[in-house]
């Protein structure tokens, strides 16, 4: 008598990741994101205080 399952599990890929096609606003911003783009920022603004201290000093 046949099986209605086969003994032997055939290996499945991986999941494929599917993005959404909709157009809605866009995603949130992770917590990482603002981090980084906040670091960015500092350290900007940190070289424009020292290059305005060098010139301001010669």
């Amino acid at each position: 008598m046949s099986r209605a399952f086969p003994a032997r599990r055939l290996p499945h890929h991986h999941p494929v990741l599917r993005r959404r096609h909709h157009r809605g606003p866009s995603r949130s911003l992770r917590t990482s994101d603002l981090v980084l783009a906040l670091l960015g920022v500092v350290l900007l603004g940190g070289f424009a205080l020292m290059t305005a201290a060098a010139l301001a000093a010669a």
